[in-house]
């Protein structure tokens, strides 16, 4: 077996030694063995969890590819897949959002951009809980964006609590989708009044299609993490036997026990 320092592992990423053995703490890999002396030595078990580690966090973020790793490396493989599959699933509302998004702005000149993704299923206006359930995000959320403007929810007359029709639903999904993209509030709100006013969309045009590209890079770059992993998987061997492969036969049933 060919054994590998910190130094070996960094260099392959343009890291640094304190990294890697940073990452061996916080369970991003598997721990080291040591020699007699106490030095690290890595095997290809190590450099394979690293390189899986780094395309999760370019996939997936930080705190995503860390929980991956982490249950990979404690064998709880569902885990894994379960925090891999809210990725895509996040993924795959962001494309829809913006789809909507995108649509809205087609419309704006023939009046409220309203489409079936960002409606109520009933019509009616959402409370600010509803709304935050619908986001994923928390109620303290959509108030600060309502104190920066971005938000401008009706009032009821005698409670006083705030009610986002489908007009204010549009603007918390755009809102939603271009914070996810990395832009500031005071940029979103710009855009989000541009709707609102049915004035120019270039700023908005613009921005989405930077946030596409994103969302396009992002899907290759699970691409490339998923492979990562699954070679990761097949060296830590903790996969169950999976169906045939394509072209191999099944085989056959037992035939029924005769009495």
């Amino acid at each position: 077996m060919k054994y590998l320092r910190p130094y070996d592992l960094a260099r392959e990423h343009g890291i640094s030694t304190q990294a890697v053995r940073n990452y061996e703490r916080d369970g991003f890999i598997p721990l080291a063995r040591r020699t007699a002396s106490g030095y690290r030595t890595y095997t290809e078990v190590h450099a394979a969890a690293l390189r899986a580690y780094l395309a999760l966090v370019r996939a997936y973020g930080y705190a995503t590819g860390g929980e991956i790793m982490r249950s990979l490396n404690t064998g709880d493989l569902d885990a894994a897949l379960t925090a891999v599959d809210r990725g895509h699933v996040q993924l795959l509302r962001d494309r829809s959002t913006l789809d909507a998004v995108g649509r809205a702005v087609e419309h704006l000149t023939r009046g409220p951009a309203l489409t079936e993704h960002t409606s109520s299923a009933s019509g009616e206006p959402l409370s600010i809980g509803e709304l935050a359930r619908r986001l994923g995000v928390t109620a303290a959320t959509l108030r600060n964006w309502e104190a920066v403007g971005v938000l401008a929810p009706a009032r009821e007359p005698v409670t006083g609590h705030r009610s986002f029709g489908a007009t204010d639903v549009r603007d918390a999904e755009l809102t939603h989708l271009l914070r996810r993209g990395g832009y500031p509030l005071e940029h979103i709100r710009t855009v989000v009044r541009q709707i609102r006013t049915a004035g120019g969309t270039e700023a908005l045009s613009a921005a989405l299609e930077d946030w596409r590209r994103r969302l396009t890079a992002r899907g290759v770059a699970m691409l490339d993490a998923a492979a990562r992993l699954g070679g990761y998987v097949t060296l830590l061997d903790i996969a169950p036997a999976g169906p045939p492969a394509a072209g191999e036969p099944a085989p056959a049933p037992e035939s029924p026990s005769t009495v």
